[in-house]
């Protein structure tokens, strides 16, 4: 008998109902065998990439190597990355080197083996990342330095640098001391309390406060020692300093807020008043540091701004997709001084 052929709805149906099931089994893990290819045939076309479930694009993972959780600011900083990456379908590894270089070369030499799409790190220090970069470079996989700058003789190792001008920080924070201490005659001493040594704001802040206020003979730093960018060294530095100092101090330049709210916690209890008998300067622009500001305990805050992360997912993917970056990319940021303090504490974000 010869087999009937059906060519009417039912066997449409049936051919349907036959794709179906192949292709449940094949969801479900069942394997279901294909024909082998014919001469002259191509042979299946591997898998694609996977898509981002948010941009429908080709999925990137970036390896992020943050330098630790020593402030409020870093703090802020992963968040900023972690959310914009979410937010952007990028798959991030992030790995906290809880401030150790070391840690940081692990971290980089963990993603060159994962086969990350991009690298991006926040230096500790800034020197001793040739070798490290060159074995990125080797790999194929581009750098982009976020917050922190390195120093390296051949810049071709990383993309670009995502972060603050912290020279340019450091003069506004001399630019402010000059205003504020036009009419009042010299000599006036000033203490410094300098972020984790070796590290780029820690450098250019220094350099840009010290060229500005140069201007002026009589404005001299007397004491400045590094304090880690923390509460609690800031204030055990300070208190130091006013064992040895007592009311001599005028100025505190302080490199970030922590520092700041640890000193002014030692100069209180030192029996004076910060922001009147000691001015206070302070770098980053935390909620902390602007409650304190509105108490009259912080003259002048220079804003470093955290929240980074979406300019670096900005970054990654136009990377990906082929464009050029520039060398450097700021974030755009202000000086703020008293009167704008209960402004500012209702906006900020971290």
């Amino acid at each position: 008998m010869k087999a009937k052929t059906y060519r009417g709805p039912v066997g449409w149906l049936l051919v349907a109902l036959c794709m179906l099931f192949v292709v449940g089994c094949e969801e479900a893990g069942v394997h279901v065998a294909q024909p082998e290819s014919l001469p002259g045939q191509a042979l299946q076309a591997p898998a694609e990439q996977p898509l981002s479930p948010i941009s429908g694009k080709q999925l990137i993972t970036v390896g992020f190597s943050q330098l630790g959780t020593e402030s409020d600011w870093r703090k802020a900083n992963t968040r900023s990355i972690r959310e914009a990456a979410a937010e952007a379908g990028i798959k991030l590894m992030y790995e906290n080197a809880e401030q150790s270089q070391e840690k940081q070369f692990e971290a980089i030499r963990l993603f060159i083996e994962q086969k990350v799409d991009v690298i991006a790190v926040s230096p500790v220090v800034e020197s001793g990342w040739e070798p490290i970069l060159r074995e990125a470079k080797a790999a194929g996989i581009p750098v982009i330095l976020s917050d922190r700058a390195v120093g390296v003789s051949d810049p071709s190792l990383y993309v670009t640098t995502i972060g603050s001008d912290f020279y340019e920080e450091g003069v506004k924070a001399g630019k402010y001391l000059l205003d504020k201490l036009h009419h009042l005659p010299g000599p006036v001493s000033i203490v410094e309390l300098r972020g984790t040594d070796g590290s780029s704001p820690t450098i250019e802040r220094g350099k840009g406060f010290r060229d500005v206020i140069a201007k002026r003979e009589d404005l001299r730093i007397i004491k400045a020692e590094s304090a880690d960018f923390t509460v609690e060294q800031g204030k055990e530095t300070m208190r130091a300093f006013l064992q040895e100092l007592g009311g001599d101090i005028r100025v505190l330049f302080a490199h970030n807020d922590d520092m700041a709210i640890g000193a002014i916690e030692a100069i209180e209890e030192y029996g004076l008043r910060p922001g009147k008998d000691v001015v206070i300067i302070s770098v980053d622009g935390t909620r902390k540091a602007f409650e304190l500001m509105v108490e009259g305990k912080i003259n002048c805050i220079v804003e470093c701004n955290p929240l980074l992360g979406p300019i670096l997912m900005q970054a990654v993917r136009e990377m990906m997709e082929g464009r050029t970056l520039p060398k450097r990319i700021v974030p755009q940021e202000s000086v703020f001084t008293e009167g704008v303090a209960h402004k500012e504490v209702a906006n900020r974000q971290y």
